[in-house]
């Protein structure tokens, strides 16, 4: 599955920049308030001090700012993005302000970014040009950038030189000051750059707004510290922070309180989960699982995961099936032990075929997927036929597959990137259509099956048809009653495709109950 595809389914201080009708002198300004990132520097971050606090509010100063006003947040990338939007939205709402749809109607447009891919980055300054003529038409309007790009010192020195009418530039450990980043834009001429490259917070209570009362991203941790030598995370989101145990247990509650089917618990390596909890013994996700699995809530799964953590304490939990579900993303990268290396992932393909086989021998009926990176420097055409035989070995029912993009800072980009964008085309080419092949005979086995299905809503291509997920996250459109929105209902597969199925409800008094 491509990206395209994919989404079709589904320490700087606080500082001004220079005045914004004169960035001459930018560059100037930028050498004396943010710094490259270093892989050495950033791996020495484990020795700070991780702060929680519990008591955000919104002070009294702010309150109301949004009065009158509408605000519009548009999101790039993963779901820790989404789920980043929602706290903002929070944020925003108890300041007064409105959300609105459209662009044209916004008093305070935020681009929420994403900075794992290069072209999820052209899409944001691509949209920034867009955005300019707006800007022009309402000089009151704030334009902000925030996100994982907001990170990286290369797009903030681009934004300073070439997008200067961008009123607020802000980074991933710092959202919870966004009533204060507001404030300095209303009352500056110029542009407000507030990057933190020291992070170590954990803010509880943050207002959110969910989509919907269906499903709900809860975030257990922050941050990677694994250092692929590919991945632009670990400086973007930082060192590996937990949240405490029994503020997750209370949120998931809440959430099931609220009539939610769905939990989705959030990390950059999720399984990483309580490593950094020194008080307390050896908890870790597979714990946090066991205990989350108790609350009444029909549905709950967890991404993403790193091969390298996933123990078999956890597999042992999700052994026991009732909410937790039996699908597992877990991204591989390649398949051949030599690329595996250079890419610092720190298991070999023998190891990680290990793993799968104790996952399949406890759980059975799994449903596996992964990511992977095709084109990466040095990779050979042997090395390559290794990752397609390792998704045939594993039997992978779906992936997400990308040619390589190198990320400026990482280890990675300064590697020669020796293959030809033609070899890269034409092996994402090959795996892509592996990949469709067996996604097609997965689906094959749900030929005339009867499925348990999360009702999400409407299709996006037919109104008259309802659309959800299966435990296994399969795509699943059939006709029914609106009133079957947000409820898991059974249904009766009569067609399979490549990417979704088909099916007729079977007609039910009250919804399914999961155990």
């Amino acid at each position: 599955m491509n990206e395209e595809q994919r989404l079709e389914n589904q320490q700087v201080e606080s500082t001004n920049s220079p005045d914004k009708k004169s960035t001459e002198d930018y560059s100037k300004y930028f050498d004396k308030v943010m710094t490259a990132p270093s892989l050495k520097d950033a791996k020495q971050r484990g020795k700070e001090e991780v702060k929680y606090q519990n008591d955000f509010a919104i002070s009294e100063e702010f309150r109301g700012m949004g009065e009158g006003r509408k605000f519009y947040i548009r999101t790039y990338g993963c779901q820790m993005n989404e789920h980043d939007t929602e706290v903002m939205a929070g944020i925003f709402m108890a300041l007064g302000y409105e959300p609105t749809e459209s662009v044209e109607d916004a008093n305070v447009i935020l681009l929420n970014t994403c900075a794992v891919r290069e072209n999820a980055e052209n899409k944001v300054f691509g949209e920034l040009g867009h955005l300019k003529v707006l800007k022009l038409e309402k000089p009151d309007l704030l334009l902000g950038v925030c996100g994982c790009m907001s990170q990286e010192e290369s797009v903030v020195n681009k934004i300073l030189k070439t997008y200067n009418f961008v009123d607020m530039i802000f980074g991933t450990h710092n959202i919870h000051r966004l009533p204060n980043i507001l404030h300095d834009a209303y009352m500056s001429k110029e542009m407000v750059v507030e990057v933190w490259s020291k992070e170590g917070d954990v803010i509880e209570n943050l207002p959110k707004v969910r989509r919907g009362k269906i499903k709900g991203w809860v975030n257990i941790m922050y941050g990677c510290d694994k250092f692929c030598t590919y991945c632009i995370v670990p400086y973007t989101r930082g060192k590996e922070r937990s949240r405490r145990p029994e503020e997750i247990i209370q949120e998931v509650r809440h959430l099931a309180a609220q009539g939610f089917q769905e939990v989705t618990l959030l990390g950059q390596n999720v399984n990483a989960y309580g490593k950094d909890l020194e008080d307390l013994f050896n908890y870790r996700l597979g714990d946090l699982m066991d205990d989350l699995r108790k609350i009444d809530i029909p549905r709950i799964r967890f991404t993403t995961s790193h091969p390298r953590d996933f123990d078999d304490h956890l597999i042992e939990v999700l052994a026991k099936g009732g909410n937790l579900m039996n699908h597992i993303h877990l991204p591989v990268q390649s398949g051949s032990t030599e690329v595996l290396k250079i890419m610092a992932r720190k298991y070999t393909r023998e190891q990680y075929l290990e793993l799968i086989r104790k996952i399949k021998a406890a759980i059975p009926d799994v449903s596996l997927t992964t990511d992977i990176i095709v084109g990466y420097p040095n990779e050979t055409d042997e090395q390559f036929e290794e990752t397609l035989s390792l998704y045939k070995e594993v039997g992978f029912e779906t992936a997400y597959t990308f040619i390589y993009s190198p990320r400026e800072g990482t280890p990675a980009a300064e590697m020669q990137d020796n293959v030809p964008m033609n070899v890269k085309k034409d092996r994402l080419q090959r795996l892509n259509s592996l990949v469709n092949e067996s996604s097609a005979e997965a689906m094959k086995k749900y030929q005339d099956q009867i499925v348990e299905v999360l009702v999400e809503g409407e299709s996006k291509n037919n109104p008259d048809v309802l659309a959800g997920y299966t435990s296994k996250s399969k795509l699943v459109n059939f006709k029914g009653p609106n009133s079957a929105i947000g409820k898991i209902v059974k249904v009766k597969i009569t067609q399979t495709k490549t990417w979704s199925l088909n099916g007729e409800m079977i007609e039910q008094q009250e919804p399914v109950e999961v155990k």
